[in-house]
This record gives C-alpha cells, structure tokens and sequence, in this order.
C-alpha cells in the first residue's frame, strides 16, 4: 500500500482553498488590468505587514530542530518590500501605511504561533507564502511590470535574485517536508492551519476591495 507524501496531501487537500484566494474580485481585477496602480501599492503595503510578522517569527525559529530547515536568507522578503515600498510611495513610506483589519488578524496569529513555540503552525505560514511568491508570485510580477511599466523596481518582492532555479527550489522545500515525523494528528493541524492562511489571504482581498470603494 503507497502513502501519500505529506507535501502531496497537503497540496490537494488545500488547492480548494488556494483557488479560493486566487479568485478574490480585488485579485482578480488586478490580474487582468483592470486594477489600478493604487491597487497594487495598497497589496505590498499589507504585504509590509505580513511578512514583518512571519519574519519576526523566522527569527524565533531559528533554532527549532523542525522549522530551521526551512529558514533561509534566500527566502527573505521584507527588505525588498520596504524598497518596493519607497519606490512606490517615496522616503516617508512608513508613515503613509497601516495594516487593514484583516492584517492585523493575520499578524496577531503569527505572532500567537511564534509564543506557543508551534512550529508546525509556522511551516504552515511559511509555506502558504513563500512557495505561492515562487509559484504565482512571478505571474503577478510580469502582469505588474506590464501593466504599470515596472522594470525591477516596485516589483522586487516577487525577484527572487539568490534562487537560481525555483522548480527545484521547491521541490527540495516539498520534500523537507515529507521529511517531518509528524504524527497523523498533527499532520491534520498543519493543514488546518494552511487553510487558515488562505483564509486571511481571501479576507485580505475582500479588505482591500471595501477600502478602495470606501
């Protein structure tokens, strides 16, 4: 009898809740033009938000024996989102920005996960927003550029500049995981957590399209 591989479970079980995320109306005006550029500055400032939580809570991590394996420089986004964020807003960028109801919900559970010393939870994160940023991330990158005349700056959050070749990036990342002794019932928690993310990533959407017809 074969077993599914953790990463491939994890993967079918959650695609529901990915398109979900994906098709969000703010997203899906975006992808196909008829988002403006105010849009699109409006996403990288939550996106300013999020990470900055994630990545505090990668510096949490740094030493668990589970999550380290999945902590790398290369996957650091915060630094390129501040410089998107300059490029796009100008010097006083921090000042112009806030986090929408649902970032601040995002953030607080990320936050939660990294004091309980959960590093299932943050996998679960991690792998939400990394691996979609080297998925669909560099569609989104190439739509951007072209719609709003973008060449690298405003969209380096997407330019992964230190991972030479993503695909196998991401396979390594997907057999890591496979490679977790984790027990059933935390396998099941671990999902249920990405779910959660996609989650927020759906109510994000949702924030961002009231806060632009407000």
């Amino acid at each position: 009898m074969s077993v599914t591989p953790f990463s491939q479970a994890l993967r079918e079980r959650t695609r529901p809740n990915h398109g979900e995320s994906e098709g969000a109306d703010f997203m899906k005006d975006l992808m196909t033009g008829q988002g403006t550029r105010e849009d699109y500055v409006a996403l990288v400032a939550q996106h300013y938000f999020i990470y900055e939580a994630i990545e505090r809570a990668a510096d949490t991590f740094a030493g668990d024996p589970v999550a380290a394996a999945f902590i790398t420089p290369q996957l650091t986004r915060l630094p390129a989102i501040a410089d998107d964020l300059e490029f796009l807003i100008g010097p006083d960028w921090r000042a112009q920005i806030a986090p929408l109801p649902t970032t601040v919900r995002y953030a607080a559970r990320v936050d939660e996960i990294a004091a309980e010393g959960w590093a299932g939870g943050f996998i679960a994160h991690h792998y939400t927003r990394y691996l979609g940023d080297l998925s669909g991330g560099q569609v989104i990158r190439t739509l951007m550029q072209r719609q709003f005349g973008f060449e690298t700056n405003g969209v380096g959050f997407y330019l992964f500049d230190q991972i030479a070749k993503p695909k196998e990036f991401k396979e390594t990342y997907r057999d890591q995981l496979d490679a977790v002794t984790w027990g059933d019932a935390e396998r099941e928690r671990v999902i249920d957590e990405v779910v959660t993310a996609y989650r927020f990533n759906t109510d994000l959407f949702v924030d961002l399209a009231e806060a632009k017809a407000a």
